[in-house]
This record gives C-alpha cells, structure tokens and sequence, in this order.
C-alpha cells in the first residue's frame, strides 16, 4: 500500500507532494532490510519513477527524499535488474559529482545529495553483478579517486569521503582488475596514505616519524569511520604487495607503516572504534613487505633519552602517578628503541586471546605479524621476548596454567583450530630463536610436540632461520629446580614419597616375603616351562 500512494504520487505529483511522500515511505522504512514478495513489482516501478524524477531540475530537498528511497529500495537484489541500467548508474554519477566536468565541491548544500548518492551506489553496486560491470565500463574507480582528491584535505566534508572510499573498497573487493588499476594506474596507495594522514592529523618530525600527542584529544566519530574505510581500501590494494617489491615501493610502503604506527598510538572515540580501527590497520600491516616493518620502531628522542634516565628512586615518595608514568615508559623501550607501537599490537593480541572466540579471524592476523616483524627484527624479537617470556622464575605450575601472555599463548599450543596453534607455536617459537630447548623450557615437551612433529624437531635441534648468538641467561631459582622439573608437563614435580618409610619393621618383612614367594614361583614356572621343551 506504502508503494501503491508513492507511486501514485512520483508519477503525477508536482515536487513539493513527491518530497512529502517520500520523505513519509522514508521514515517508516528506514530499518526495513528484508522486504514482501508480493509488492515487488510496486517497488520496481517506484524506483524506475524515482530515477525519472531525478533527472528533472527539482529542489536538492527533494533530491535528497528521492535518494534516501532509492537507498532503501535498493537493498533489495531483486529489484535491481530492471531498474540497474548504464542511463540509470550516469544519473547517480552525476548527482555525486563524480562527473570529470564536476571541478569543485562548493555548495554546501549540495553535499546532502552528494552523500544519498553515494549511498545508493554502494547499495546497488554490492547487489547487483550488472552494477559491478557498469562500474568497470564507467570507470568509476577513477571518478572516485578524482573526487578523493578534491576533498581529501577538506574535513568538513568528512561523509562525502567515507562513502566515497567505501565504494572504493566494494569495487576493489569485487573485482581485482580494479585492484591493479588503483595500485598502478590511478596511484591508489598514496593517494589512500594521504586520506589516512588527512584523517589523523599527522604531523612530521622525520622522514617517517611523526608527532604523537598522547593527551590530545581522541578521533572524532567521522574521522574514525574515513579512516577504517581508506584502511579497508588499502588492504584491497595492498593484498598482493609481497609479491612486488621495488626500490620505488619501498619509500611509500614505509610511510604507510609508519602512519599505521600513527594509527595505532591513538585512540577513536569509544574503546570499540578504537579496537576496530587498530584491527584494520593490523590487516594492513600485515600486506606490508616485512623488510619495511622497521618503522614501527625508532631511536628515543633527546628528549624521551632524558626522561628514559629518570629513575623511580629520584622521584619523591609522593609522586607516585609520576612513578607509574616513568615506569610505563620504561617498558615500552627497549635499546634506545621507542616500543610502543609494538606493546599497542602486544595488548590488542592479548584482548583478542582473552575475547576466546573468532581467533581465526581475530587473532590470527596480530599473531602473524608479531611473528614476521620478530623473524625479521632483532630488537623487535628481543623486546616480544622480554615480555612474552620473562626469565623463569617461578615452575611450580604448568606452563599452560595462569594468566599471563606466556600462559595464554601456550594453551593455545594446543587449540583445536589447527591454524590458530600453529601461529601461536611459530610465534613462541621465533621468540626462542627456533632452538628447541629453549621453546621446551618454556612450554613443555607435551605442549609443542605438535610444532616439533611438524618440523622434523622431536629429537631436538632448532630452525632453518638464523639468528643472533647471544645467550638466554637462566634464573638461580630456574636453575635449582632444573633437575627436579618434568620435561614432558614443563613444571616443578615434588619428588613421589616413599611407601617403605611409612611401615613397620613387620609390615616391611611381611612384603618382603611376598616378593620372595612371588619370585619363587616366577621361578618354579620358567623350569616347568623348561621341561616341557626339553621333552618335545
């Protein structure tokens, strides 16, 4: 019935009546995502009527209510057939200024329709194959790119590029042709790394690294949702980057590590923008060619080498906020080096190990670049082992009981997800330098069997890859209870108590001759048993 008056009235109605009715269907069908079989031809009709009034010189008002229609309509596949036509793509085009003839994006008040636009494009786009085609004859990858880059630096027009690079991502997903056309042709990568800068505000201080506010104020809800959308993007573009690496791909491919660093050292709005912008910017990482990932890392300031020597113990008893601060700080360098983007992915893997679902889509990914980055980077290697394998100390417990990273990482070792216990045994492992006493030492020989299996290493050894010669120093405690540990469980077993010093003398003779008769009998057995062979 709701189809049947907007119909009516987008046929006949002058654009005053057709804003107001669309404007009511709008209202009423926003949340609506699952439509009735029975008026589907009404709506196939409704938006071949809506597209017949946009190309009419109407009010941007009622542009916007024929958009927002022609969006909701749209999330159904099957209407799209008749109504997804090369005419019909142009009108939306035009309307999102992503003609080449569109210069510049200076009325205001055109930006509401702007954006509908481009909401009806990814609608139809992501559920029509016929739209996915049009968009490759159109070139439509292009006309997005064009329109990034007249807005890129415009933060006021922050939905008209979150749509824009949504879009963007669709097409690259959809179709890999578009992938290569972004990566080569349309200079997607940094054209992308700037929408990101753009986002964060970056500012320079070397030639990759820039200025971290840690008290400024966190992303705005736009900037957050333009940035995940260009991070989405450029995974698309990046996906197969490993298999292409130049000496012209390297600068750019280190900028956009070290604004992925940016990324990762500030915080969205709400803790859960701030975890799903740092996952899209894990994803990212980890299409990086590993050899570029040094950037994560770099030299401590003057400044920060100042502070790094401050001690707790020059600090007043009363400044405690100002002791928890330094002591933070600490942790986070390691050989003159700044860590902290590396402890940012070290506490996202633990949230994602403590969350215990979806590791293979969650967790997975941080674990393999933590493992790629310690393979490649010895610095990085040796600050993941001081704090995912402390020296031993305490081994009373088992390797896999407790809560700290080392204790996670190791339960997972045995994980009934083949793929997620391999990753968190490869991890571990790299962190041991692939020497298997070491790896032993701290899971247990029952715990990495798996790995060990899988690498020909049962009988002990270490790994194909190389690595620095210097050597783990083991605790005084770990060393005194060495002995007594198990090698299969990995922890301190106290010695089994002797049954005999619990009898009396008559209990200890009375088994005694048990064992005399019991043996005596073993015997008389085997001489019988001779006997018989004899005689045979």
């Amino acid at each position: 019935m709701d189809e049947e008056r907007a119909l009516y009235i987008v046929r006949a109605g002058e654009a005053g009546a057709i804003e107001r009715v669309l404007r009511d269907y709008s209202d009423k069908h926003r949340a609506t995502f699952k439509f009735e079989s029975t008026d589907e031809d009404k709506r196939k009709k409704l938006c071949e009527g809506i597209f017949k009034v946009l190309v009419k010189d109407i009010p941007t008002t009622c542009q916007v209510s024929c958009l927002e229609v022609l969006r909701i309509l749209s999330r159904d596949k099957k209407i799209l057939v008749p109504v997804t036509t090369k005419e019909n793509m142009q009108i939306l085009l035009r309307l999102a200024k992503l003609n080449e003839s569109d210069d510049s994006l200076e009325k205001v008040s055109e930006f509401p329709v702007i954006v509908e636009s481009l909401k009806c494009l990814c609608n139809i786009v992501f559920n029509s194959q016929m739209a996915q085609q049009l968009s490759l004859e159109l070139n439509l990858a292009a006309k997005l790119c064009n329109l990034l880059r007249k807005c890129k630096d415009r933060k006021f027009i922050n939905d008209i590029k979150c749509f824009d690079l949504r879009l963007l991502f669709l097409l690259s997903l959809l179709h890999t042709d578009i992938r290569s056309q972004l990566r080569y042709e349309l200079q997607g990568l940094p054209l992308l790394t700037q929408i990101l800068e753009s986002a964060f505000s970056i500012k320079w201080t070397d030639e990759y690294e820039s200025a971290i506010d840690h008290n400024g104020p966190p992303l705005s809800p736009q900037e957050t949702d333009c940035a995940i959308e260009a991070l989405k993007a450029l995974f698309n573009v990046t996906v197969d980057s490993w298999k292409v690496h130049k000496e012209s791909d390297s600068h750019q491919f280190r900028v956009m590590a070290a604004v992925l660093r940016h990324c990762l050292l500030i915080v969205g709005p709400t803790e859960d923008k701030t975890e799903e912008l740092h996952s899209n910017a894990v994803n990212l990482l980890s299409n990086v060619p590993v050899s570029c990932l040094d950037v994560l890392i770099c030299p401590l300031t003057h400044e920060e080498t100042a502070q790094e020597a401050t001690t707790l113990d020059e600090l007043p008893s009363d400044k405690t906020a100002e002791k928890e601060t330094v002591l933070k700080k600490n942790t986070m360098v390691y050989n003159g080096m700044n860590m902290e983007a590396i402890h940012v992915l070290l506490n996202f893997m633990e949230k994602r190990i403590d969350k215990g679902s979806s590791y293979r889509e969650g967790l997975t990914p941080v674990l393999s670049l933590l493992t790629e980055c310690s393979r490649a980077h010895r610095n990085i290697r040796k600050f993941l082992k001081d704090q995912v394998l402390p020296p031993l100390r305490d081994v009373t417990n088992r390797p896999e009981v407790g809560s700290t990273v080392r204790n996670k990482l190791v339960r997972l070792m045995t994980h009934v997800d083949l793929g997620v216990k391999q990753i968190a045994a490869e991890f571990l492992f790299v962190l041991c330098k692939e020497r298997v006493d070491s790896l032993l030492k701290y899971t247990g020989y029952g715990n990495a069997a798996g790995l060990l299996a899988a690498r020909g290493l049962l009988a002990g050894g270490r790994g194909d890859n190389w690595y620095s010669e210097d050597e783990d120093t083991d605790t005084e405690e770990y060393k005194n209870a060495k002995p007594n540990i198990n090698l299969i469980t990995g922890h301190l077993e106290e010695p089994m108590p002797n049954p005999i010093d619990e009898m009396t003398e008559e209990q200890k003779e009375y088994e005694a001759m048990k064992l005399v008769n019991m043996l005596d009998k073993l015997s008389r057995r085997a001489d019988v048993k001779d006997l018989h062979q004899d005689g045979g």
